[in-house]
């Protein structure tokens, strides 16, 4: 029997958060009433004329850069042409052959093993409106009607393109994750999944194991998040192998991913570029990139995920807190790189910040953090030469993110400071073995699980607050003698 291999390659759809449209004035919102921020521009009205965005070409550039891309000296706009309700010129303005940014890379991790995704091109174009089906499923085949927003028609929209260098459903998963955490950070799209800020086309074709020849490229739509992109690819490539293995044939198309049945079922054939018929935007000239102003956005990217990951690594964390913590608030990465600063473990500020921080903050619904660095350090300092349990740092914790004061103050003020003086701790521990002979008797028998029980008793005349190592210490001086 044949082994063939997955070939699979992304399409995302980016679409920036600039205060207006690609081409008009219009403003860009969201889940505004429809059909209330248009005009002759995003309408395609007779004798309007688009302008492009400054601010629209400045971030494309910038996320082509942040993935190492080449940015053309000059870019041309171009009209590709096709007819659906959503768009309303019949065309859409966007790029052929001379994109802003061509031939980058976005490294990626799966299993422990990361292997760098090529960037063919990352183009600017205009988006669409929004057609509403109305009917069951909501699917164009099955609507009695249909309506149309174009609140959305003329917004930015970035399409960066891989090159077929994606090998599982995985490793698309995790393309998409990297690419997705890049552009939030560059701060140029809010890039919400469940908004459609961001959207994936997958591109998949299998080919037998070894054959540098491409299969049959079949586009899949409708994925909106991780899981569905990962569950679509898996099944498309299931789906094709058994076709070719029961003698069938292949058709280029494009295929939409049913959440609710987990298949993807077909849409219509895939068209080709020549069916789009593009031409030059006779309306728009040529963008000629000024170096120095590329060099001056490059200048101002800030550290990307990747890099971050790699930092935190570097001062001590593992693979996966490191990643946690990279994908965290950055409100808490902050405070991390100040805890650092003023001296805390690594480890330790990483594993507060990512439990009982977030936590705090999402039982609060809280977007403000009333912790600094320094206060974590000092926490973490307190529980580290036993001044406080680990059990009363959350409580002291708790106290400094509520405004009661730094560290040391609440454990005083709250009486949380653990006894470590070993003569108090000696009187406690011979009245609990005086108290307890029967427990004295099984430890002596060889239960030693017994000494769990008395610790315990020493703990609830201390309330709490004897240090267990010198506790755990006095039992076994005494009991072993």
């Amino acid at each position: 029997m044949t082994a063939y291999e997955p070939v699979i390659g992304i399409e995302v759809h980016v679409e920036l958060s600039t205060d207006s449209k690609m081409f008009c004035g219009c403003a860009v919102t969201f889940g505004e009433q429809p059909n209330t921020s248009i005009c002759p521009v995003c309408l395609g009205l007779p004798g309007a004329l688009p302008v492009p965005n400054r601010k629209a070409i400045e971030w494309i550039t910038e996320i082509g850069l942040a993935l190492d891309c080449e940015v053309s000296e000059r870019s041309v706009f171009h009209r590709k042409n096709y007819f659906y309700a959503d768009l309303p010129k019949n065309y859409q303005i966007s790029q052929y052959d001379i994109p802003v940014c061509h031939d980058g890379h976005l490294d990626v991790t799966v299993d422990g093993f990361t292997r760098r995704i090529g960037i063919e091109r990352a183009h600017m174009e205009e988006d669409t409106g929004k057609s509403t089906h109305l009917g069951d499923g909501g699917r164009i085949h099955s609507a009695q009607s249909t309506l149309l927003d174009f609140n959305r028609s003329g917004v930015p929209l970035v399409e960066i393109v891989s090159k077929p260098d994606i090998q599982s459903a995985a490793e698309a998963r995790a393309y998409a994750h990297e690419l997705r955490a890049l552009v939030a950070e560059l701060g140029v799209s809010d890039a919400r999944l469940e908004e459609g800020s961001i959207r994936f086309d997958a591109n998949v074709s299998v080919r037998p194991e070894g054959n540098d020849e491409l299969g049959t490229k079949i586009e899949i739509k409708n994925m909106n998040s991780f899981r569905s992109l990962e569950r679509a690819i898996d099944f498309e490539i299931r789906r094709q192998i058994q076709v070719l293995e029961a003698g069938g044939e292949l058709l280029q198309e494009t295929r939409h991913w049913d959440e609710g049945t987990d298949v993807t079922h077909s849409m219509r054939t895939k068209e080709g570029s020549s069916d789009y018929r593009y031409f030059t935007e006779p309306d728009l000239a040529p963008m000629v990139m000024d170096r120095a102003w590329v060099d001056e956005i490059a200048a101002r990217i800030p550290e990307l995920p990747a890099q971050r990951r790699a930092r935190y690594i570097a001062a001590g964390l593992d693979a996966s807190l490191a990643g946690v913590l990279s994908d965290s608030e950055p409100l808490l990465r902050s405070v991390f790189d100040e805890a650092l600063a003023a001296g805390a473990s690594p480890k330790g500020a990483a594993n507060w910040l990512t439990g009982e921080v977030t936590a705090h903050m999402r039982r609060n619904e809280d977007s403000e953090l009333s912790l600094t660095g320094a206060q974590l350090a000092e926490l973490i300092a307190l529980v580290e030469e036993g001044t406080v349990s680990s059990s009363a740092a959350k409580e002291v914790l708790e106290g400094v993110l509520t405004g009661e004061g730094d560290p040391a103050a609440v454990a005083e003020s709250r009486d949380l400071i653990q006894i470590s003086d070993t003569s108090a701790l000696e009187a406690v521990v011979d009245e609990v073995l005086a108290d307890n002979p029967d427990a004295v008797q099984s430890y002596a028998a060889g239960e030693k699980k017994a000494v769990g029980f008395l610790v315990g008793q020493v703990m609830t005349k201390t309330q709490g607050k004897a240090d267990p190592r010198i506790v755990n210490a006095l039992l076994g001086a005494r009991l072993d003698r």
